[in-house]
């Protein structure tokens, strides 16, 4: 079965389009080779709820407050998916604008704290040691130092104080209970909300109709199955999810077909899992030497960070599944090579 778009247009910048009773699509541009977010207003009684701010940008800001002023109620609620600066960025802001309380998952909040003040692991100087480690060159590795943290600067200031999410919680929005769904993988706690009575799924960045979202592996968890834990956190959110149900992603159309993109997102990883694993066929290889096997083009700095941190994702998976062995090289870099098939008795 193939996905179905019952939108074939995304909204005009400060249009709202009602993809479901009470529930509207509004979208916002990003800076980047992926140049759009989607974001969603929920009415709430007489008043909104808020979901996902959009990244830090004037043009962001404004096109915010033409809406904001068009609102008929007051923001009752600004939640957000997970820490990336595209969905938190202009939180702190739009609480100031609207006195709206913020809600996320403990590990989405605190995560962001981390990698803004660069402590636990997490932060430029933690992400360069980790690629010289899987074989990035100098050149490359004095970019990213020079370049710091790309975070701070994305995310201009945070939140101190927020609602807390968690599993199998319910958010009662206009008398609908949306149900709390935690994934794995692309952010330490991604948050999806589900409405059964709506038939609706906003999925965030966990489930995309046309893109695989990025699988990174953090310096501060060096040895993750982030892979592993991604594709487990697809499996079990759509697990009881009805085919009829819409989908609301953070970039591309909403959809229709959650099953078959999930089962597509399988095969797609299962596919680069192979490559990779071919690929050490013959030496050990690093990370930074496979990039070109997983990506088939040329990589800006910014995308070399995704990038690198996905093969490191899909590296660990095959390892930890026993396809792979690692050794660490006298120059201090990790490498991988296949493992000889075992003999039978």
């Amino acid at each position: 079965m193939s996905l179905h778009y019952p939108h074939a247009q995304p909204p005009a910048a400060g249009e709202l389009i009602e993809v479901a009773p009470g529930v509207f699509w509004l979208r916002m541009p990003l800076p980047f080779q992926l140049d759009h977010i989607n974001l969603w207003l929920l009415r709430d009684g007489a008043s909104w709820v808020i979901i996902d701010t959009g990244f830090p940008a004037d043009e962001v800001r404004a096109v915010w407050s033409q809406i904001l002023a068009r609102l008929d109620g007051p923001v009752s609620r600004l939640v957000v998916t997970h820490f990336h600066p595209d969905h938190l960025g202009l939180a702190t802001w739009l609480i100031e604008q609207t006195g709206a309380p913020l809600a996320m998952t403990t590990g989405e909040f605190l995560t962001a704290h981390a990698v803004w003040h660069e402590v636990g692991g997490h932060g430029a100087r933690f992400m360069v040691e980790q690629f010289r480690q899987h074989g990035l060159d100098a050149e490359q590795l004095e970019r990213f130092a020079k370049r710091g943290s790309g975070y701070r600067k994305a995310v201009p200031a945070l939140p101190e104080y927020y609602q807390r999410l968690k599993a199998a919680d319910t958010l009662t929005v206009n008398a609908k209970k949306w149900q709390v769904l935690i994934g794995h993988g692309h952010a330490p706690e991604h948050m999806a909300l589900y409405c059964a009575e709506l038939d609706v799924l906003i999925s965030g960045d966990m489930l995309l109709p046309r893109i695989s979202t990025n699988i990174s592996v953090f310096a501060a968890t060096p040895e993750a199955d982030a892979l592993g834990w991604y594709l487990a956190s697809l499996d079990e959110m759509s697990r009881d999810i009805p085919a009829n149900t819409l989908v609301l992603p953070s970039h591309g159309l909403p959809f229709f077909g959650v099953q078959s993109r999930v089962e597509a997102l399988h095969a797609h990883h299962a596919e680069r899992l192979r490559a990779l694993e071919n690929s050490c066929e013959d030496a050990p290889k690093s990370a930074a030497e496979l990039l070109e096997t997983l990506f088939q083009r040329a990589l800006d700095t910014h995308q070399t960070m995704f990038a690198m941190g996905e093969a490191i994702a899909h590296l660990n998976h095959l390892e930890q599944a026993g396809r792979l062995s690692r050794m660490t090289d006298a120059d201090g870099v990790i490498r991988y090579t296949r493992c000889k098939a075992r003999t039978v008795h």
